[in-house]
């Protein structure tokens, strides 16, 4: 008899959610994780009493897997203001949704950012991407995002001011080369709800999930260093049993451990913290960079979003950069330095910095093609299984998503 029902490789969002389906239905799984903790790349580490995002993330509350798994009033979500406020070289302007802030609409259509005829387009793209149902986005006609946008008729100011430093925080894309379904369905996600950071940051929302499992369902600091049908290896050479196997981890790990999965490409970015006595920008909004000069794209006081970020009486700023900017970090401090004093002056003499984070895969690639389909296949042979945002979209929604029809299939295999 093998020593486990289901043995999970990997205890990021993909495999818990695998991992809750199994155990809803009576099996017993264990999830083998090589680091000190759950969430894989959603995670968030304690410094000085600052709480730090492995990199800079948010949650749609519109995802339906979210809204599915998690117990939002648990998590305490924070809610970003339902706008951006846009540095356009020389001042800031704000740009607001007119749906959640009918109030803002005069201050929005005068924005120096894009014509009036490209915000009269914003809502005509928001009535499209509403309609029928959401999944439906995700098969639809594919081009890039640029080419879409193009093919709506929007201008070049608005695109470089504003869609490119938006989807450039989102999707890591600068380039809008992510394919037009993502786009369509991400920016219905944001039309339908709220951007959120939980009260204590974004690793509560895996612990919320493994907090679910049974005692013991988790072994931590046990890497793998091969899979097989019936059997995991770890690195020391130990040999767990398993009825079925499920790869769990992240795009290039999972290519490196099962034959037929291709390995995805990856965009990387990179995030830094700052400590800083007063908030560059007041209330819980989040900053772009409209200018396309400097390598931060986007900007947000954390603490300003949720105060449990920050120690009383001092404030957290994340500036995040798409990929992976080819300068040593010292370097890149003093770029970033140099770009936040041109946006707020001397007060940015006083910032300390407090960690930079670079991460060389925090997205798997979304070009037109990969999403064809957009719900990739979850088993490899008989007693493997795949699951993770490289099986659907790269998002939690993905992520969560994909762990659960792993789930489903691990269970109908069983009971064939």
């Amino acid at each position: 008899m093998p020593d486990h029902d289901v043995v999970i490789v990997g205890a990021g969002l993909a495999g818990l959610a695998c991992a809750l389906g199994l155990q809803d239905q009576g099996a017993r799984p264990l999830i083998l994780e090589a680091s000190d903790g759950v969430g894989g790349r959603v995670r968030t580490d304690a410094r000085d009493g600052f709480l730090l995002d492995r990199g800079f993330q948010v949650l749609l509350e519109a995802y339906p897997e979210c809204r599915r798994l998690l117990d939002y009033e648990a998590l305490r979500l924070r809610p970003f203001f339902p706008g951006v406020e846009i540095w356009t070289g020389g001042e800031f302007t704000r740009f607001s949704d007119p749906y959640r802030r009918p109030q803002d609409a005069m201050a929005t259509l005068a924005s120096p950012v894009g014509t009036l005829s490209d915000k009269l387009k914003v809502t005509s793209l928001r009535k499209e991407v509403l309609k029928g149902d959401a999944e439906a986005l995700l098969s639809g006609p594919e081009r890039t995002t640029l080419a879409d946008l193009q093919a709506m008729g929007f201008s070049s100011g608005m695109i470089r001011g504003f869609f490119r430093p938006f989807l450039g925080g989102v999707l890591l894309s600068p380039e809008l080369s992510d394919s037009s379904r993502i786009f369509r369905y991400v920016f219905r996600m944001f039309s339908q709800g709220n951007i959120s950071i939980p009260e204590r940051g974004m690793g509560e929302i895996p612990a919320q999930l493994a907090g679910q499992l049974s005692e013991g369902a988790i072994r931590l600091h046990a890497s793998v260093s091969s899979v097989e049908a019936g059997k995991v290896t770890l690195s020391g050479g130990e040999e767990v049993g398993a009825e079925v196997v499920v790869v769990a981890t992240e795009g290039p790990e999972a290519a490196r451990l099962l034959d037929g999965i291709p390995r995805p490409a990856s965009k990387g970015a990179t995030c830094l913290y700052f400590d800083t006595p007063e908030p560059p920008v007041a209330g819980p909004i989040l900053v772009l960079n409209g200018s396309g000069t400097g390598p931060v794209n986007n900007l947000a006081v954390l603490s300003e979003v949720s105060p449990a970020y920050a120690p009383p009486g001092r404030h957290l700023v994340s500036a995040g950069c798409v990929g992976l900017p080819d300068l040593p970090d010292e370097e890149l401090l003093r770029a970033v330095l140099a770009q936040m004093s041109e946006w707020f002056g001397g007060q940015v003499e006083e910032w300390v910095h407090l960690r930079t984070y670079r991460i060389p895969h925090a997205q798997p690639a979304q070009d037109p093609g990969v999403l064809d389909p957009a719900e990739r296949g979850v088993q490899v042979s008989e007693g493997l299984f795949v699951c993770g945002d490289h099986r659907e979209t790269a998002s939690l929604q993905g992520a969560l998503h994909s762990g659960r029809r792993a789930a489903e299939a691990v269970l109908a295999r069983r009971l064939l």
